[in-house]
């Protein structure tokens, strides 16, 4: 037990410090959006992919090939049109002649999506059909190619961007698509100081040198890292209570959310609450998760999973308003949470 012990003791001081390197080396290029990069590390060590939303000019695209070059894996970005076919990204059979054999026979050359880091840049650009395919490769980590399946490389990675602002000619990602991602995180503008910093840098001769920190093997080790990190009964029924809560008209759910939603979150959002719960806690150096981890994640992992109604959007109520309130309504400790009679209802159920 103690070598167990003194073992994981060693591999959270590794990732610690992989952390930090990583921060240190994304630094050098992206000013602030420590949150944001935070929560990105944490959705690759927890084996999920991550939906970004930002006007544009916010350095959605810098901050994920920046990441990708602290990691030494192969990169790849696929910026979305609305004329890209799957066969772009995911490959095609070409027919080919056999040196050897003198017979002609189709041969299947890998798209882009056979990489372990995949930017999606603009994924609301390209049509249905095609971020269909890429959801796919997601979901089932492989491509279907007619009638063969191709597995993709371990790990594998995606961060889609979308922006918020020009809907004309884009494909609104379906909210069963979105579910596949498992957050939605958005990247805000900066404060004053640091758009004073990327002023300075980015109008001035700046060289930077980024540094690989964590390998794919890395990467694997912390995905199986992350499982073993143990989740009390407490926290596992935290992250119910806030999940179930959403469902609309069920028993216990409160009346803000029967008013405001017309559809709430399921299961996979309870699944990557809890793991990236746990991402959180190796990464702030601990070996179990408290329901500070569950809260802080709440809204990244919840906000594209609950679909406001009219109601609430003539009120200037959006997702992340409802998430506050169910943060605010959910006792976080043991002993009111179970004792709670309307969340009593929610257990029942």
């Amino acid at each position: 037990m103690a070598d167990s012990g003194a073992a994981l003791d060693m591999a959270i001081e590794k990732l610690t410090n992989a952390h930090r390197s990583i921060r240190e080396q994304m630094s050098q290029v992206i000013v602030g959006q420590d949150e944001v990069v935070d929560q990105i590390l944490i959705a690759m060590f927890s084996k999920g992919h991550v939906l970004l939303e930002g006007v544009p000019g916010l350095a959605k695209t810098l901050m994920i090939s920046t990441l990708a070059r602290c990691l030494s894996m192969t990169f790849a970005r696929i910026q979305f049109t609305p004329d890209l076919m799957p066969a772009d990204i995911t490959g095609t059979d070409v027919l080919q002649e056999n040196k050897e054999t003198g017979k002609r026979e189709f041969r299947f050359i890998t798209g882009p999506l056979f990489h372990n880091v995949v930017l999606a840049d603009e994924i609301n650009r390209t049509p249905p059909k095609t971020q269909a395919a890429l959801l796919e490769a997601m979901q089932e980590r492989q491509v279907t190619v007619g009638q063969s399946r191709h597995v993709l490389a371990d790990p594998f990675f995606v961060l889609a961007t979308q922006n918020p602002i020009e809907q004309e000619g884009t494909y609104t990602l379906p909210e069963a698509q979105q579910d596949r991602f498992m957050f939605k995180v958005y990247v805000r503008y900066p404060t004053f100081l640091e758009e004073r910093e990327i002023a300075r840098r980015t109008t001035s001769v700046q060289s930077d040198k980024i540094q690989h920190v964590l390998s794919g093997a890395d990467i694997l080790e912390i995905q199986k890292l992350v499982r073993q990190v143990p989740a009390s009964e407490h926290v596992i029924d935290y992250a119910l209570a806030l999940v179930r809560q959403t469902r609309v008209r069920e028993p216990g759910v409160p009346d803000f959310v029967n008013e405001w939603l017309s559809w709430g979150a399921g299961p996979r959002a309870v699944q990557f609450l809890l793991l990236g719960a746990k991402a959180r806690a190796l990464l702030n150096g601990r070996t179990y998760v408290s329901p500070e981890d569950v809260a802080a994640l709440a809204a990244p992992v919840l906000r594209h999973r609950i679909v406001t109604n009219f109601a609430a959007e003539s009120e200037g109520i959006n997702t992340d308003k409802v998430v506050e309130e169910l943060l605010k309504v959910t006792p976080s400790k043991e002993g009111e949470l179970t004792r709670d009679p309307r969340l009593q209802k929610i257990f029942a159920a």
